[in-house]
Order: C-alpha cells, then sequence, then structure tokens
C-alpha cells in the first residue's frame, strides 16, 4: 500500500515537472521569436524598434543574457556606453553555460556585437566568452573617447 502510494505521488511529481516544462518551452519559443525579431530590426538599422522588443523579452526573463547583450549593442549605437557596460555586466553571470550559434553576428558603431539567437537545435559557442569580449571592446572605446570639454584622454 505505501508502495503504491509512493509511486503515485512519483508518477504526479514527474507528471507536474512535464506540464511546467511544457508550458515554459512554449514561453521560450515566444522568447526566442521576440529575440530574433530584435536582431532582425537591428539589421535594419531599426534600433529603437529593436530596444523596445528586447525590453519585453526582459519583462518576460528577466536577466536574459542574450537580450541584454544585444540592448548593449543598441546602446553603443545610441553612444550610451555606460549603460552597454551596465547591460554586459549583467548579463556575464547567466551567460555562463548559455550556448548559442554563432552563425549571424551584428557589428554595431564596429565595437559591439549583437548575436542572433538559435531558432533550432543547440548553440555551439557559449555566451560568456563573447559578452566578455564586448566588454572588453566597450571599456577600450570608453578609455579612448574625449572628455567633455577637454579633449582626448
Amino acid at each position: 500500500m505505501i508502495r503504491k502510494a509512493f509511486c503515485l505521488a512519483l508518477v504526479l511529481v514527474f507528471c507536474t515537472a512535464g506540464l511546467a516544462f511544457a508550458a515554459k518551452a512554449k514561453g521560450g519559443a515566444d522568447i526566442n521569436q521576440m529575440l530574433m525579431s530584435s536582431f532582425e530590426k537591428m539589421e535594419k538599422g531599426k534600433f529603437k524598434e529593436a530596444q523596445a522588443i528586447l525590453e519585453k523579452v526582459l519583462k518576460k526573463d528577466p536577466g536574459n543574457p542574450l537580450a541584454l547583450n544585444n540592448l548593449a549593442a543598441v546602446m553603443v549605437k545610441m553612444n550610451k556606453f555606460d549603460k552597454a557596460d551596465t547591460y554586459l555586466k549583467q548579463a556575464l553571470p547567466r551567460a555562463k553555460g548559455y550556448m548559442v550559434q554563432v552563425n549571424r553576428v551584428c557589428q554595431v558603431g564596429g565595437i559591439c556585437l549583437a548575436f542572433k539567437p538559435v531558432t533550432t537545435g543547440t548553440g555551439n559557442q557559449e555566451l560568456a566568452p563573447l559578452v566578455m569580449l564586448n566588454i572588453d571592446m566597450v571599456k577600450q572605446y570608453m578609455a579612448a573617447e574625449p572628455l567633455p570639454g577637454k579633449g582626448p584622454r
């Protein structure tokens, strides 16, 4: 009797976990579609529209490292390097183990790379080193920026 109750409880746990996973996967597909749409907007130079989409992604999935990385690229385009640096630093902890397919990148301002999300399968590159590369590029650019009213550093 105890064994049957335990097995029944175990089955319920697995079914509940399966339903939760399915719901999360559905939300994940929606987020992935939004990430894809924002990337396409960036490629077309529609950075304000891309920003709006990325902000919606972050409302649904706070801390999404790809959204934060790509939002940093938008900030670079808007010459908001401090914000870009902040977004990249927020992305870094969650970027470890987050796999992307580096099949297409978008260079913004010649210094910050946005990455296209994976549409099928799994990625071939961990996002963390790519975010670190962007952090380094933004920092180098900020260091080379002239100080307001004082000329080159």
